[in-house]
């Protein structure tokens, strides 16, 4: 803060607010309620305020998005005594306060919020524009209404002309009063356009990162301040690259039009019901008790990262870099067979990112150099960008897992990301529902399956960690979503027949609110993380009464601790008190590509020896 004074400039610090950080916060004390601590954290904030203020701060934004959400009403009380204590508290030496959600409308609380001691309210118009309307009926005389116009969750160009239509009349009521802002921060997108010199110019025209999108507030500000004709160069630039992108032949295919017209109900459903199906599976790949086997990916090790910047820079040619990567599929094959695995995966040493590899193999994708996002932590994301209709002109991972296959006799998986995935992880169109462009992408998905099928592979996975994610924030809509979104991978998984065993892994999320729509997917196998809870995850499962089989991860592969044998079988026995033997398959918690190969091997080795103590025990 004290940097950006320095410059000259006004400065807005932005704080989570004292209840969204309560509400998001975790107790690992059973029944603690956590809205205990909001007189504290009040009086805290107080203080931060007042030194904010003394500090020569005129406003300061409280971020408090969880009001998007379903509270129960004792949250929502919360935030009358938490904000009017706040506001005693500092009396006239306070700095103004901005109150700001995103994400969704908080149309519904307009009345309760437009009586907190407040000076500014800042509200989501892209994801929410229906709630423009009760703001302006609710917004009390002499406060802000700060417009989030300017889309902070995505990467396309806005329609300027569009926004000065809702913004105009705003300004002619509000005056100075009308803040012009992004929708939320602009952390959620890349910084620039200017380092990407090799994305394509026709579709470059169509996006705005975030310092374009500082330009467009910039435009909008003008135009509503100086009128339209100051700026009426950037307006005219913006309509054109609009309709430039409504046009596109690039963006529509008649084509995937065509075969989206085309999808029937029965193409989504399998021949027949599980309770038939594993019977020909089991016939077909004659695997003992608990099969043993791992995600998909294998420790990506610098010499297979160096050999892939070397082709991506054109060091090496196509045939050499294909050979170096057929000698690691072959390295990790021998591997899996020495260790005693049942199931073996290729190890995925040719995959950039498990999103990334399919986009760069179908049409509607583009890729930036340098577009990357924070996704948690220090982890930092580059998405692919979905500009058009989806279609997969190649099979993308036939060859691959054909030789793998030709190297043992043992079932090879293929392994494929689902279509919520690949839409989750990407920055997606916004010119048509999600719904569609998923679509789009399990139809592409469903033709590498059916391809996988036909080239011998018995046992294909289709990835979804991200399919809990695309859960709308109020409970309300989740069930639209979540019926296109299991449409959508049973669309992309059942093109094969009965004796094809279709898995699916999803790892590192909370399950138990929507486990029918898990069980309405109808993987034959479906993977998870259990490792850290102690197999916790997998109570509800069995609760439920999952009916097809399940593979709880046995060990942490984010943690570099290697499990003993011993903690291996004891999470086996809690597995096997819940789901019966017969459905239960054993492997880590998710892919290994971050580890390394000795820990890798040792906690693998462990695995397959655990699971011969629970087959002993079995058998005798």
């Amino acid at each position: 803060m004290h940097e950006a004074q320095a410059l000259g400039a006004p400065v807005k610090p932005v704080l989570v607010g004292p209840l969204t950080w309560l509400y998001l916060s975790k107790s690992h004390v059973a029944g603690f309620d956590r809205l205990s601590l909001a007189p504290a954290l009040v009086r805290a904030f107080a203080g931060i305020l007042r030194r904010l203020s003394d500090d020569g701060v005129e406003w300061v934004q409280l971020d408090e998005p969880v009001l998007v959400l379903e509270l129960e009403p004792r949250w929502l009380e919360a935030f009358d005594t938490s904000y009017q204590e706040i506001g005693r508290l500092l009396g006239s030496a306070g700095p103004k306060l901005l109150f700001a959600t995103y994400f969704e409308s908080v149309a519904e609380h307009a009345t309760r919020l437009a009586r907190l001691p407040v000076h500014g309210y800042h509200i989501d118009l892209v994801r929410a524009p229906h709630q423009l309307s009760t703001w302006r009926a609710a917004l009390p005389a002499g406060k802000v209404l700060s417009a989030g116009v300017i889309d902070g969750r995505n990467v396309w160009r806005a329609d300027l002309q569009r926004a000065l239509e809702t913004l105009q009349p705003l300004h002619d009521e509000l005056g100075d009063r009308l803040w012009v802002a992004p929708s939320c921060s602009l952390a959620h997108v890349p910084v620039s356009l200017a380092p990407e010199r090799k994305l394509d110019a026709g579709v470059r025209c169509w996006l705005a990162f975030a310092n374009e999108k500082l330009d467009e507030l910039h435009t909008l500000g003008r135009a509503l301040n100086e009128g339209e004709q100051a700026v009426a160069q950037a307006i005219s630039a913006s309509a054109q690259a609009a309709a430039s992108r409504r046009s596109s032949k690039r963006v529509h295919n008649t084509l995937v039009q065509q075969r989206l017209a085309a999808i029937t109900p029965a193409m989504a459903e399998r021949k027949s019901p599980f309770a038939h199906r594993i019977g020909a599976q089991r016939a077909a790949l004659n695997l003992p008790a608990l099969p043993t086997t791992t995600i998909g990916s294998f420790p990506q090790t610098s010499a297979i990262r160096q050999a892939r910047a070397a082709y991506k820079r054109h060091e090496i040619g196509a045939l050499e870099y294909l050979q170096r990567m057929r000698a690691e599929i072959e390295l990790v094959v021998n591997k899996q067979l020495a260790l005693g695995l049942d199931v073996l995966v290729h190890g995925e040493p040719e995959r950039n990112d498990m999103v990334e590899y399919f986009g760069e193999q179908l049409w509607g994708y583009a890729f930036t150099e340098n577009a990357w996002v924070q996704s948690y932590g220090s982890r930092c994301v580059k998405p692919p960008i979905i500009y058009g209709d989806v279609y997969r002109p190649n099979p993308m991972t036939v060859e691959t897992a054909r030789y793998a296959q030709s190297l043992t006799d043992k079932p090879m998986k293929g392994i494929l990301t689902g279509p919520v995935t690949m839409l989750q992880w990407s920055f997606v169109r916004d010119d048509q529902p999600r719904e569609v462009t998923a679509m789009q992408l399990a139809l592409a998905i469903r033709e590498e399956v059916a391809d996988l099928e036909k080239a011998g592979i018995r046992i294909i996975q289709i990835d979804e960690p991200a399919f809990r994610e695309g859960l709308p924030l109020k409970q309300r809509d989740w069930q639209r979503y979540l019926e296109w979104a299991v449409r959508a991978f049973k669309l992309a998984a059942c093109v094969v027949r009965d004796d094809t065993q279709i898995h699916t892994h999803m790892c590192y999320s909370e399950f138990n609110d929507i486990l029918p729509s898990i069980a309405e997917m109808d993987a034959d196998v479906i993977t998870i993380e259990t490792s850290r809870s102690a197999m916790e995850l997998l109570d509800g499962f069995g609760a439920f009464s999952y009916p097809n089989e399940i593979g709880p991860g046995v060990y942490d592969i984010h943690s570099p601790r290697v499990p003993s044998v011993e903690s291996i079988v004891k999470l086996l026995e809690r597995a096997c008190a819940v789901i019966p033997p017969e459905r239960l398959w054993v492997n880590p918690d998710c892919g290994l590509k971050t580890r390394g190969w000795p820990e890798t091997e040792q906690a693998l080795r462990h695995m397959v020896q655990a699971t011969q103590v629970m087959r002993e025990r079995s058998a005798a």
